[in-house]
Parts: C-alpha cells; structure tokens; sequence
C-alpha cells in the first residue's frame, strides 16, 4: 500500500472524528483504514456550508520524502511461524519439547530422536549398575519433582522412566520422530534455512526436511565408539562398549577385562568384580575417587527412601520443597574448590587421599598407583562405591601398564604379557571434544573439521560464542554442548535456563522478521580470550585428561562454564544483542519493514480485547515485573 493512499485515507478518518467527543468516537479499525478507499470529496463540519463538495486531500505533497520501500500489511503482534528441529530425544530433547511451545508463539517443533523413545543415556546405558552419581531429587526438571524416588541415587531404568513420563505427560511425542537419525546438516543461504538429512534406522530409507533454526541437543557422551588398538577386529571373544551393553550377557565365572576408569568404568568395575571369575581391570589414567559430590555420602548397595519418607513427601508439598532446596542448595556452594590453591581445594586433596587410604586397606600397594598429581576438580569427581574395594579384591588385577594390542584371546600390553579373557568392555568414553557425529555445513565449511583438534583446516577445539553459537553457521543452537554447565549448581536446571534464553532468540527471530542471526567472530573471539584467562586460575588447567578439556591435557577447557552456575544463568537471562549479526526479511533489507507491518496490533481490532489488561487491583502489581513481560501486551489474553 502506497504512501499516497495512506495519506489520502488518514486524512478522511481525521475529517470523520473531527468534532466528535472523546466518548463519541467510534474504535477504529485497522482493516477499515487500510483498505482500498474510494477518492470521494468528504463534507468539512468546519466549513461554512457544508453542502458544498470539497475536493479530495491531496495526492502528494511534493515535498515530502519517497520510500524505497512499501508498508506491509501485517499486524505487529502476529510473529511468523518457525520451524524449529531439535536434534535429540534425551534430558534437554524432552526439556525443549515441553518449554520451547509454551515460550515461542507459532513454533513448528520437530524433535529427531535415532532411538525408539525419550531417554538419551538414560535409555542406552543398561550396564550392570548403572545410576546416577548426583541426588534423585536433583536431577530432575525443576518444575517436576518426583516425590517417590525410590533410592537417594537412582538406577538408570528409574530415570530413563522418569523422564519418558515427564514427556508423556507435557505431551511431547507430538513433535518426536523416533528411529531417526540426523546424517547431515546444511545450511542454505538464500533461502535461510537448514536441510536436514535423515535416516529412517529400522528401514534404512533417506529424507530431507527443513528447519529455520536447529538445536543440537545430542549429548555430551552419545557418539560413543571403541578402542582402535591394533588386533581389535581379530579378537574372537565378546567386545562391548558400556554404553552398548547387551543385558542377554551372563558374566558369572567369566574372565573378563574392564578398561577405562571413568564414571562408566568404576561402576561397571564394582559390580562384576562379584560376579565374574577373574577381571582385569585396565586403568590408564590415575583417578581421584571422591567419598560424595557435596555431602550425599554414597554406599556400595542401594540407598533407598522408606515408605513413609515418599508418602511424606507425596502428602506434603512444603515439606518436600524444604527437603529439595536443602538438598540442592549444597550443589550450589562448591565453587571455590575448582580454584587453584585455594583453602577448599587443599581440604579435598588431603581428605580425599584419606578416604582412598582407608578404602584400599585391604591393598595398600595400589594407592601410589591411583592418586593423581593432579588436583581434584580437574577431572569430574566420581565418588565410585564399592570401585576402591572391588580392585583390592584376589579376583582382580589392577593394570596401568599400557595396552599394545589385542590377540585372538586376549589383550596383550606393552610389556609383552598377554592376558586372555572371554570378554572385554571398554568405558572409554565418547565424543569428548564435542565433535558432531554428522557434518554440519554452512558457506562450504564443515563444522566439525573447524572444531576437530586433529584437523588442520580449523581451530581444534570448540570455538564458540558463550557456548551458544558459532560463527559462519547462522540459526544454529547447542543446548548442552561447549561451556554448557557451571562447575556448580545441577545440569537439569541449567539446561532450563539455556532453552528458555534460546526462545527469546526465537521469539525475536519471528517478531522482527529475522531471517538469519549469528555471532559476530569479534564477540566470539573475546569469549575465549576472558575463558583461557578464567580458566588459568583454575584446577581444570592441571595436567589432567578429562572431557573438560577434550581428553588433551593442557587443552583449551571448553566441557564446562568459565564462572559459577549462577554466573552463567545471570549471562544466560538478558542476551547481549549486540554481539550477533542479523539479515531480515523486509524489503530492501530494512530491519523494519516486515516487524513494524502496518503499523497496528491486531488486538486493536478486536472490540472485544482488553486493551487495559496492565490495570490491575492496587496491591496486585509488582513493580520489578510491570510492562516486562513478553505475552503481556495490551489486548492479549493472560489467562
């Protein structure tokens, strides 16, 4: 709709509401008004004889400046729909499905999960006692708790369920495609969107679909793979990974070998060493073994809460908040410990060493061999039950000496002696330099060489901005990924705060007509510039192997949050717009054209919306929040 036309229809509504009083004047409506009007002279109440016919308002006033563009016809309030995908069904898959609807108007939300359900580690982790290392009560959505928990630390089906009901309950298979895994990610300029190549795993078809924006919520420990020793594919027994076990294995009697000693590792350790014959147990980096996280003490047998605990807490929603906060609260408190030097680091050296000492009574040869010279933090604690006690036992044989190859029976290591076992399981890790297990492409560069450290194309480690996003790869998330959580305070809530700050981007990609945003390289470049002097001061740059740091000792630290837990959710509350770049949908490119529209809310138009919805009962009113929030303006419904 042309300037002229506009000028021409203001000036009649003007005409028509001159003279009358404020209660007289009829509500306006924007459809009215801009709709196509017919050039007819309009009588003047201000001329002396108003039978007389006035011609109409002036075409064009000369002087008045010309757009290059053209107003479109489209209320401000009416955000355009998004087409979002989430890449994986885990904790932060389920979180996504249930925040992201209610936070982003207009949202068309697909989830891509490979597997058949909702669940992520939880659902492919069934090693013998597998359970979490953190607090049931923790580790758990902040705005659905689970009273009756069954033990302090859960199992992992326990948890695999909880999460499954959580998202049956906030309907989340809504938006899931299960048995679909993501191959490939690429992004096309022109249309502004990513494609999306799938694979269908039960009939092994290919598709494509689209996306505006993509949130990669894959996990840290999914891509999980073996060992590459040479001999590895001539081994004639059972080789597993832990996060590929299959339950059908009867270990009782077997020999069978165990390398790795992360968190997977001493867990599946302290279980077998009960049950199997003999277990070799291959541990080649030292490790400290921590008596709990904050004060949980955790036992070698379950820890389960009685009956009358869980109806007590079913029964009575204050008591059971006072019990969350209390527990919870301690995760928050443990941030002084990841400094180097300090007081509370010391005090977890001396008392750590203490608690492995006692535990090791049985074989105090292997402590010299398990404590590290490193400082606790620098890898993640893992308080490990039962691991210090299994290794002390006859039955096993607690080997740092180097693996050199695997025979057809055994694994042979560097020192020529070949042990040989009916079974070997490997808890080495997964993708802990946060390598995508598929390409993601924009402007021919693929992410992961970028990220890749044995790749020369790129910067060889994580290099984002805040965790958020990377440069040269527009409309791109990761929830969870690089920087993705504090030293403190718990993963589920802050992956909450990720998602809901990731839908204010959103929110403003589909109010403003954005049609691409990404982090400008200077802001990026300075993020890690304050992350290597942060992290400097830490423990977490010790000489240590860890997923902190990709597993490269001395490596850029990119696992975790240069700051506390609420360091990072203070950041994580208001974006700094000013750090990312944005092309818009608008003609000509004007920032403008496509948000403002034709200048109207919709709400305007509806003679039944409340347009005073901020007036409220004195006393009802809280100031810090007054004309903040988003879904408030005037007219929408707040119900």
């Amino acid at each position: 709709m042309g300037v002229e036309v506009i000028a021409n229809q203001a000036a009649a509504v003007a005409e028509k509401l001159e003279g009358l009083s404020v209660v007289e004047q009829p509500l306006a409506d924007p459809a009215t008004i801009l709709a196509p009007q017919v050039d007819t002279p309009v009588p003047s109440q201000a001329s002396p004889d108003a039978t007389q016919p006035k011609p109409a308002v002036a075409a064009k006033i000369p002087s008045y400046p010309q757009s290059r563009i053209s107003i479109i016809d489209r209320f401000i309030d009416e955000p355009r729909p998004l087409k979002v995908a989430v890449v994986g069904g885990g904790l932060a898959g389920v979180l996504a499905g249930i925040l992201l609807p209610a936070k982003v108007p207009n949202i068309q939300l697909t989830i891509y999960e490979k597997n058949s359900d909702f669940g992520g580690t939880w659902l492919e982790n069934v090693y013998p006692g597998v359970r979490c290392d953190i607090p049931s009560h923790v580790y758990q959505s902040t705005f659905e708790p689970k009273p009756d928990w069954s033990d302090q630390f859960a199992p992992g089906a326990e948890i695999r369920d909880y999460w499954q009901d959580v998202a049956k309950k906030h309907n989340v298979h809504q938006y899931a495609q299960f048995n679909h895994r993501v191959d490939s990610l690429t992004w096309d300029a022109n249309s502004a969107v990513w494609t999306i190549t799938l694979t269908d795993v039960l009939t092994n078809t290919t598709t494509t679909s689209t996306a505006d924006f993509v949130l990669t919520a894959i996990g840290r420990f999914n891509a999980w793979k073996l060992p590459s020793y040479p001999g590895v594919d001539s081994y004639k027994g059972i080789l597993r990974h832990a996060s590929h076990w299959n339950p059908d294995f009867d270990p009782a009697g077997k020999k069978v070998a165990v390398i790795g000693n992360g968190a997977s590792g001493i867990q599946l350790v302290a279980n077998l060493q009960k049950v199997v014959g003999q277990l070799d147990h291959y541990a080649r980096n030292r490790t400290w073994i921590a008596a709990s996280w904050a004060g949980d003490e955790r036992t070698a047998g379950p820890q389960p809460y009685s009956e009358e605990q869980k109806a007590l807490f079913a029964s009575d929603p204050e008591v059971y908040l006072k019990f969350r906060k209390e527990l919870e609260d301690k995760y928050w408190r443990r941030f002084s410990a990841f400094f180097r030097g300090s007081a509370e680091n010391v005090e977890l050296r001396e008392r750590f060493t203490q608690i492995m000492r006692d535990r090791l009574a049985k074989k105090p040869e292997l402590l010299e061999h398990i404590v590290p010279d490193f400082s606790p933090n620098c890898r993640r604690l893992t308080p490990g039950p039962g691991y210090l006690e299994a290794i002390s036992e006859d039955n096993v044989e607690y080997i740092r000496t180097p693996i050199e190859r695997f025979t057809e029976k055994g694994i042979v290591t560097t020192d020529g002696k070949e042990r040989e076992v009916d079974a070997v399981f490997c808890a080495t890790g997964a993708n802990v330099n946060m390598v995508t297990p598929f390409p993601i492409v924009a402007d021919g560069k693929d992410l992961r060489d970028l990220w890749d450290p044995e790749s020369e194309k790129g910067y060889g480690y994580p290099y984002s901005y805040l965790g958020q996003a990377t440069p040269g790869f527009p409309n791109l998330f990761f929830v969870h990924g690089p920087h993705g959580t504090g030293p403190s305070g718990t993963v589920p809530h802050s992956v909450e705060n990720q998602l809901a700050m990731y839908a204010k981007f959103l929110r403003k990609a589909s109010r403003e007509g954005i049609k691409s945003i990404v982090p400008s390289k200077r802001a990026a470049d300075e993020f890690v510039e304050y992350s290597d002097a942060f992290f400097a001061s830490t423990v977490l740059s010790d000489s240590c192997s860890s997923w902190y740091n990709g597993g490269r000792p001395g490596g850029r630290i990119h696992g975790i949050w240069p700051g506390s837990a609420g360091h990072v959710t203070a950041v994580r509350r208001e974006p700094r717009w000013e750090d990312w770049e944005y092309t818009y949908l608008g003609p000509e490119g004007n920032r403008f054209a496509w948000y403002f529209g034709n200048g109207w809310t919709s709400k305007e138009a509806d003679s039944e919306s409340d347009m005073t919805n901020y007036l409220k009962v004195p006393g009802q009113v809280d100031l810090k929040d007054l004309h903040e929030s988003w879904w408030e303006l005037p007219g929408a419904k707040l119900a």
